[in-house]
């Protein structure tokens, strides 16, 4: 069977009308863990669990899954087997073939499934994981759990916050989304939190940026805007909010140069007559096209010789803390210093 949907796969659980081998594993972790735990309930059923449903870590070997895979159950139609993480890029040549034979012949009476809720795979490079998926594919269903689109979040935050009593607009959804990323597990966690700090009734936008912590990205998002505003207080403000939150400096670097990068980028690609959207086909800009829409809307404001400054400074920002050389916050703040003096010489020029 080649691989699957989503949606698809959410059928074969409605229906119990299930494959004998799966392969469940994507960037979305939490979807990833999220349809496992739904398959390998309706798989393994209710009766006997003790013997018709047994699970399995990255530590156990292929003869232990085999056993268990060609073990019959007990007074039950099937059996589910559910394997976690297994380090298929570990295994020695030996244990390979086995896991191979056993991909190819798992019995009736089991329904095996493999899944990634932590591990990731380098889908480019990594031979064994992609062997392992033609293998599956060939006997069984493989499901890759992409990062949803931004209206998929907001429909899905809509969605579930209505199932907890509340009511929430696509509007402030996509606020939330602004806030935290397309972490759905990271999305839902501050949902819990709205709803229960609303009980019932409409979340506002007011309740939205009192309560949710914005990732790191948004908030070093929110220093570079301050920054090339002119906004002093307000940017020395957010540095000093990222070092109370103990944010690592090279961390919080490595996302500011990204912000001057992007806009960089984008004034160059309209300089040479393309569009905001042409770096997108040079760089890896997957799933992160709003940043380019970001960057043309901000350099606007930026010449190209203030950004090469800008990145000067950032370039010795980024030696300074590597190097380790003096205070790691005196070094931010100097390089916000600097970043300010260009862009406050940007506006007199």
């Amino acid at each position: 069977m080649p691989e699957i949907t989503e949606a698809e796969l959410k059928k074969q659980i409605e229906k119990a009308d299930f494959a004998n081998l799966y392969f469940l594993h994507g960037e979305e972790k939490y979807l990833v863990g999220f349809y496992a735990k739904k398959l390998i309930a309706k798989a393994a059923g209710t009766a006997f669990l003790d013997f018709n449903f047994q699970r399995f870590d990255d530590s156990a070997t292929i003869d232990q899954i085999a056993a268990a895979v060609e073990a019959l159950p007990f007074m039950a139609e099937r059996k589910c087997v559910a394997v976690s993480d297994l380090d298929v890029e570990g295994l020695r040549a030996q244990e390979a073939a086995k896991l191979d034979e056993l991909l190819k012949s798992v019995p009736d009476t089991t329904v095996l499934v493999f899944y990634l809720p932590s591990a990731e795979i380098d889908y480019k490079k990594d031979k064994k994981w992609k062997k392992l998926m033609d293998t599956v594919n060939q006997a069984g269903v493989t499901v890759h759990l992409k990062k949803r689109s931004g209206p998929d979040l907001e429909k899905a935050l809509c969605a579930a916050a209505a199932k907890r009593g509340c009511e929430l607009s696509r509007q402030n959804a996509g606020r939330i989304v602004g806030y935290c990323g397309n972490d759905l597990q990271t999305l839902f966690n501050e949902l819990e939190k709205l709803c229960a700090f609303v009980k019932e009734g409409a979340i506002t936008a007011q309740t939205i940026d009192a309560l949710v912590v914005k990732n790191l990205e948004t908030r070093v998002y929110d220093l570079s805007k301050a920054v090339i505003a002119g906004q002093y207080d307000k940017a020395y403000g957010i540095l000093d909010l990222l070092f109370y939150q103990n944010e690592e400096p090279v961390s919080v670097l490595a996302v500011l140069s990204s912000a001057y990068i992007d806009m960089y980028r984008v004034r160059a690609s309209i300089q040479s007559g393309f569009t905001a959207s042409e770096p997108a086909k040079h760089f890896d800009y997957a799933r992160k096209e709003f940043r380019l829409t970001n960057a043309e809307r901000d350099a606007k404001k930026l010449t190209t010789p203030m950004l090469r400054q800008s990145l000067q400074a950032l370039l010795g920002a980024d030696t300074a803390l590597k190097s380790a050389r003096g205070d790691r916050r005196i070094i931010m703040e100097k390089l916000i210093a600097q970043l300010l003096l260009i862009a406050e010489r940007e506006k007199t020029a």
